[in-house]
């Protein structure tokens, strides 16, 4: 758990315990996206490194500072994924992909890698799920992912979020308002430091990101990409918020809204949550029409957005996630019973329950601890004569069964 991470490393070990957190948080996601149609993807966890140049932008923290770099046995440069669009954009094109009816809405679950100085919400190993629309401009494809966060979002009831909202704008109709940022921000200089002032040329929007108290006071009064919108751009804005609206979602407008990677265009979200403080965006994303055309490809649309698991976990604190219940404990009080019991714990696998056994040679009263402790829905003590004490844990209701015919017994009892 997110609690648990190396401060010198960033990373952390994930205990047993924290597992079932994990995986319930991951099969919420599953079920969700599955039932709005997207499929599981899986891309490898490294990269050509060109591919991360391209695609996130060579002027961006995550390409300059952030990304585990190096060069393999044959002298090629490869990256450890430091995002997930980029490799979905590259398989999409490399498995013909764009060939298929589109769009093509696809999730995943993975481990992702930057070199950043950790923290409470901020791992230089860290996993997230999230999803791709692939080959709809239509206003209707970026509801519907921004929907998708929310019910997951609500799904596993995390508490103290807010969705904010912001367009900016395509490509081509942005270049006007970047000049005037620029301008802005050139007569602005003074009060900027070094770090703002060498991007205004490359990347102005970053200066709307910067913590430095010089530049957020410049950037209050710096003009906003939603008031330079194109017609085109706004009706697109305008019906994403209709859509949402339609569909009883909150949100509010944030005209400083910028992502810190260049290929989104129009709509950008963010997600975020009053319990995580400085690193307070739990899960965003947005449009990134022109990324598989950067990579090669034919001019393809495309909207998405990555949730944060530790960012999750630590949002829902201490709370428990439902755990797995164990159907059936078997328990051999002499020793020549464990034979009978192997052979009957694993019929009862096989037949669909879970269902464990003693391995520590525990006393009679030990095992029923056990299983208690493990929560067994029902004991199976097995007895002499070859028949069986089941009992209910519930309700403590006990009877004779033969062994023989415990799988049947039990099968009527789940129903």
């Amino acid at each position: 758990m997110a609690s648990k991470y190396q401060v010198s490393r960033g990373t952390f070990d994930v205990l047993p315990d924290e597992w079932v957190a994990r995986r319930y948080i991951e099969w919420v996601a599953a079920s969700i996206c599955s039932r709005a149609g997207y499929e599981q993807i899986s891309t490898p966890v490294f990269e050509d490194t060109d591919l991360f140049v391209r695609g996130v932008g060579k002027s961006t923290d995550i390409v300059q500072k952030e990304m585990f770099t190096f060069l393999d046995k044959g002298e090629r440069r490869l990256t450890l994924r430091p995002e997930g669009t980029a490799p979905i954009c590259r398989a999409y094109l490399e498995h013909g992909m764009h060939k298929q009816a589109q769009p093509v809405k696809l999730f995943y679950v993975g481990p992702f890698f930057r070199h950043e100085r950790p923290q409470a919400g901020r791992f230089r190993q860290f996993h997230q799920i999230g999803i791709e629309a692939i080959g709809s401009d239509s206003p209707l494809a970026d509801a519907e992912v921004i929907l998708l966060q929310a019910e997951l979002i609500a799904a596993l009831e995390i508490p103290g979020v807010e969705l904010r909202l912001g367009s900016l704008g395509s490509m081509d109709a942005r270049r006007s308002y970047l000049e005037h940022l620029k301008a802005y921000l050139r007569s602005n200089e003074r009060e900027l430091p070094a770090g703002v002032r060498e991007r205004i040329e490359i990347n102005p929007l970053r200066a709307f990101d910067s913590a430095h108290e010089g530049t957020q006071a410049v950037m209050a009064e710096a003009p906003r990409l939603v008031d330079h919108l194109n017609v085109e751009d706004a009706a697109h804005f305008d019906e994403v918020q209709r859509l949402l609206k339609a569909n009883g979602l909150p949100y509010v407008i944030d005209p400083t809204l910028v992502r810190g990677i260049d290929y989104y265009s129009r709509t950008i979200f963010s997600f975020v949550c009053d319990r995580l403080g400085a690193q307070s965006e739990i899960g965003g994303g947005g449009r990134y029409d022109g990324l598989i055309e950067q990579l090669g490809g034919p001019g393809t649309p495309a909207i998405g957005w990555a949730l944060g698991v530790e960012r999750i976990m630590l949002a829902l604190g201490s709370r428990d996630a439902p755990s797995p219940q164990l159907d059936v404990f078997v328990v051999a009080v002499a020793e020549r019973q464990r034979e009978q019991s192997s052979v009957l714990t694993f019929q009862l696998r096989q037949a669909g329950f879970s269902a464990d056994l003693d391995l520590g040679e525990r006393s009679l009263k030990g095992q029923l601890k056990h299983a208690d402790r493990l929560g067994a829905r029902w004991v199976m003590l097995l007895e002499d004569d070859g028949s069986a004490q089941l009992r209910d844990m519930h309700t403590r209701r006990q009877q004779s069964i033969d062994y023989r015919r415990a799988v049947e017994v039990l099968l009527e009892e789940k129903k």
